[in-house]
């Protein structure tokens, strides 16, 4: 059953989303079960909303690929993370670019 994947992370710039973005590739290597992604900033920092297949494939690119970007990226703190069971998955005018 897929998961929706809520993350808030305080103080996160967008240029350094970007810098994480570059190191661990996510976009032209895809991790495992990752479904879709947005990431938006408002004046406290980054949130994020993902779809994934399994909370477990989420857990497996957070330990293996991106915590060792946002470190690499000199991100410190750490986000509030919420998983909840997807309901409904829809998104008929996203086209992967």
């Amino acid at each position: 059953m897929p998961v929706m994947m809520l993350m808030q992370w305080d103080n996160v710039t967008p240029a350094q989303y970007d810098a994480v973005r570059k190191i661990v590739n996510f976009e032209a290597d895809p991790p495992r079960g990752g479904l879709y992604h947005v990431a938006g900033f408002d004046d406290k920092g980054m949130r994020v909303a993902d779809v994934w297949e399994r909370a477990e494939d989420f857990q497996a690119f957070v330990e293996q690929r991106l915590m060792p970007g946002v470190q690499k990226a000199g991100i410190t703190g750490e986000p509030k993370v919420n998983i909840l069971p997807a309901h409904n998955v829809y998104a008929p005018g996203y086209v992967r670019r």
